[in-house]
């Protein structure tokens, strides 16, 4: 059984998300959120707390057991930027670019 959570529109880039998203994959539930608890990135708060929000799915909609939840697949995927602009030198003017990210899990028990 697999059960999946979806954090959307997170204000951070997609890039810095995936750093953090990448010590976790493929390791157990439990063992993942010892992991994030303890990274001192920003990404490491809303990646756990998708996590965290699996592992609930999973245990509330299924009856599955905490600790026997495997993270199957993580993802942190664009989302739409938004677009800002401040002035410069000689009447000019720069965007900015403010990304932002979508971070999807799926865990799974193991018996599919």
């Amino acid at each position: 059984m697999q059960v999946r959570a979806v954090a959307r529109n997170i204000p951070m880039s997609s890039r810095k998300v995936r750093l953090v998203v990448n010590l976790v994959r493929g390791k157990r539930v439990t063992e993942a959120l010892d992991i994030l608890r303890f990274t001192s990135k920003a990404a490491a708060v809303p990646v756990a707390k998708v996590v965290a929000s699996a592992a609930a799915n999973a245990e509330n909609n299924n009856n599955a057991d905490r600790r026997q939840l495997v993270i199957a697949s993580i993802a942190a995927d664009e989302a739409p930027s938004l677009k800002r602009g401040r002035a410069r030198a000689r009447g000019r003017y720069d965007r900015i670019v403010k990304r932002a990210s979508h971070i999807t899990v799926v865990v799974s028990d193991g018996e599919d």
